[in-house]
């Protein structure tokens, strides 16, 4: 009967793969190396599988090795949520946090917050992910969504961290070459920038005018040039070739150098406002606690400074 699994043996096997090697895990977890190699193969032995595999300078994980990591990972993640959640101790932030963003955004805005906060919190182990489109709400492979628009799911905690507009936007050169447009149907006979994302019908434009009468429009756009990446897309309207609809976020700097030139501002469309979105069991967990709070005042100190 194969022995049951041992919490240390978990936390050895995540030190030795952040490590990178046998050496460099040695002096992490002040032992000898023999003693780890002799860990390992003890766990390799127990599991039945090989997991990590090694040369003179460095090792790399086997499929299995990631997999084993993985599960390691949450598991010792649970425990410590576990561990706060009875002892009624908020604690200090530790663990594995799994992060996920769009690529544009996450790239750009996520990943230098959770630089700063991995600096503030050395204890937690960050994972990001970025990807197109958020992951599915009952996914288990992230521990907090930072997305755009609130996520019509009342199993999951949705936190609004900052707010966000969507944007019509040109540049100069081709508004002086194919006119400014002065209300939404006179969009149709201009060349729009398509972006693919997500589950919003792609190329329908919505508007609501801010007037008194609040009328609503859907515009379905045409243009020449369509991306699934939102940063494409402001660059061809960058380079003169249309209008896009963006994410103020993306373009305010763009708007305040006078490369970009709002459009239509007397209409306003869907809300972008941005949230943390994580799974209910979550809400103890310190650790996201602690990043939610921070990335939200990190949001609001940009807000101001703009």
């Amino acid at each position: 009967m194969r022995a049951p699994l041992q919490t240390e043996e978990l936390a050895h096997f995540r030190a030795l793969a952040a490590a990178g090697s046998l050496s460099a895990a040695a002096r992490q977890l002040n032992i000898s190396t023999a003693a780890v190699s002799k860990r390992l193969a003890a766990l390799e032995q127990r599991l039945g599988v090989c997991l990590v595999r090694r040369t003179t300078r460095r090792m790399s994980l086997t499929p299995e090795g990631e997999l084993y990591l993985e599960h390691a990972r949450r598991i010792l993640a649970d425990l410590e949520d576990l561990e706060q959640l009875v002892s009624g101790s908020r604690g200090t932030p530790s663990g594995l946090l799994r992060v996920n963003a769009t690529l544009g955004f996450g790239r750009s805005r996520v990943a230098p917050v959770l630089s700063r906060f991995a600096r503030k919190y050395p204890q937690v182990e960050v994972q990001l992910q970025l990807s197109v489109n958020p992951p599915a709400l009952t996914d288990d492979a992230y521990d907090v969504c930072v997305r755009f628009g609130e996520p019509p799911d009342a199993r999951v905690i949705a936190r609004r961290i900052a707010d966000n507009r969507r944007l019509l936007v040109a540049s100069p050169a081709y508004l002086a070459r194919c006119g400014t447009p002065q209300s939404p149907r006179e969009l149709l006979r201009h060349n729009c920038i398509g972006i693919r994302q997500g589950d919003e019908p792609y190329g329908l434009w919505r508007l609501t005018g801010t007037r008194a009468e609040r009328k609503s429009e859907a515009i379905r756009t045409r243009g020449m040039l369509v991306t699934n990446d939102g940063e494409i897309a402001v660059s061809w309207a960058l380079d003169g070739h249309g209008i896009v609809m963006r994410a103020e976020w993306d373009v305010a700097r763009y708007l305040k150098s006078g490369r970009l030139v709002q459009v239509l501002s007397g209409y306003r469309t869907p809300a972008a406002d941005i949230y943390a979105v994580y799974p209910q069991r979550h809400q103890s967990s310190a650790r996201v606690r602690a990043f939610v709070d921070f990335i939200a005042t990190s949001f609001a100190s940009r807000d101001a400074s703009h």
